[in-house]
């Protein structure tokens, strides 16, 4: 399930956790009306019936056998404690549905199953939800190279918003299709055809909007290769005093003095790599803000 990010998040975990009941919603279940329970009925009869009993055991202990006497002493409470532990349970795993079934209908709207999105919904979802994850998942997100903050924020947004146009999109083209289906008059077609198309040049757009994530996330993951190469280097280059030694005292300076000349400028090239692809990632990064053009390079022209 895909859960609106506005939505708290206490909320929203329950929701994600909630798909056993939504089923069960959509198939036209609902919690019964809160009352006086069957399993409550029997949990009182349970306590009447060990007042009754001890009562009984008091008057007429005397006359009963000591074993009998244990086994009824102990083991009757004891099998109507266990009816009205289960009563319990029942009743608790009553409310827990009801308090989910609760919450599904008051946040109608903000959540998206996957099963109500059609194939090709489901494959750009998949492809949205892979971008985002690269980029959050990120050695440069975690180290502040990239905007951590706006990421956070705009990135669970974007999917969400994804996510919401495919539930729409899928909901609107199994409906057409199954008009469709049914033959049409050459009356309708004429009508159905721009139809059809409409719903493509959707799809196109909501494309256009996974592929400028996906752009973002190829920017972050070419910044991610330079942040660990330059990593590297710059431990080789910690140690350099130590090589330099090594070196000098085993008079191999011919040799390693060029190598060594080369590592350092190796640095400095991947230095400014580094800032070359954070920078195109953070260019990247502006066709997903709201306040940007909302031209998407690549994007297919409108009609």
């Amino acid at each position: 399930m895909v859960v609106d990010p506005q939505i708290p998040p206490d909320d929203a975990q329950v929701l994600r956790q909630s798909r056993r009941v939504l089923v069960k919603m959509r198939q036209g279940w609902a919690p019964q009306s809160r009352r006086a329970s069957p399993g409550a009925s029997r949990g009182m009869v349970g306590i009447l019936a060990g007042v009754v009993f001890f009562g009984l055991v008091l008057g007429l202990g005397a006359g009963v056998r000591g074993v009998v006497f244990m086994l009824l002493l102990f083991g009757l409470p004891l099998v109507i404690g266990l009816f009205a532990r289960q009563d319990l349970t029942g009743e608790d795993e009553d409310d827990t549905e009801r308090a989910t079934y609760e919450l599904l209908r008051w946040h109608e709207g903000r959540y998206v199953l996957l099963d109500d999105l059609d194939e090709s919904a489901r494959r750009l979802l998949a492809r949205a939800q892979r971008a985002v994850a690269t980029v959050i998942g990120s050695r440069v997100n975690a180290e502040g190279l990239l905007d951590d903050a706006r990421n956070a924020v705009m990135l669970p947004a974007e999917e969400w918003e994804i996510a919401r146009l495919l539930a729409k999109l899928s909901a609107l083209r199994t409906k057409h299709r199954e008009t469709v289906s049914r033959g049409l008059t050459p009356e309708v077609e004429a009508v159905a055809e721009p139809l059809a198309r409409a719903l493509d040049g959707s799809e196109d757009a909501v494309l256009a909007r996974v592929e400028a994530l996906e752009r973002y996330a190829a920017n972050v993951t070419e910044a991610e290769r330079a942040y660990h190469a330059h990593e590297q280097i710059e431990e080789l280059r910690g140690r350099l005093h130590q090589y330099e030694e090594l070196v000098a005292e085993t008079g191999a300076d011919g040799f390693a003095v060029p190598e060594l000349d080369r590592l350092a400028a190796d640095a400095d090239r991947l230095e400014q790599a580094l800032r070359r692809s954070v920078s195109s990632a953070r260019e990247a990064f502006r066709y997903l803000d709201p306040g940007a053009p909302k031209e998407v390079p690549g994007a297919p022209g409108e009609p």
